[in-house]
């Protein structure tokens, strides 16, 4: 399979399968590029939220229960593993970083964020 970072159209494609599952009930996810190129990483956006059967809901950042970053924080040594993506989560959600070793910018992170919420949502329901 092609990388689809490659390419708006390949990316665009990607989401549109990845959220095509069944345990999706909705989404109003949207793909776009803020690139004068036609779309290609890392200036490729994704946008908007997921629904979820039950009562689950993902807001891509908007949603403040954790979210991730690629922002560089060079001097901050716990995070060198997955530099420079990382996840900021609470108590104090601004400051607090682990690493986000899982994700990248030579594929698409769509799946690793969607399996975390979908594992979230499991055990919010099994509590």
């Amino acid at each position: 399979m092609e990388n689809p970072l490659k390419s708006l159209k390949g990316y665009s494609q990607f989401v549109s399968t990845t959220l095509d599952k069944p345990h999706i009930k909705s989404s109003t996810v949207v793909v776009w590029s803020d690139s004068p190129f036609g779309g290609t990483a890392p200036q490729l956006n994704t946008l908007k939220g997921t629904r979820f059967n039950g009562a689950g809901r993902a807001r891509f950042f908007l949603e403040r229960l954790f979210w991730y970053d690629d922002f560089p924080h060079p001097h901050d040594e716990t995070l060198a593993d997955s530099f420079p993506h990382h996840k900021h989560i609470p108590p104090d959600i601004k400051r607090h970083r682990i690493p986000a070793p899982l994700l990248s910018f030579s594929r698409p992170n769509l799946p690793v964020i969607l399996k975390e919420i979908e594992d979230l949502m499991s055990q919010r329901s099994s509590n």
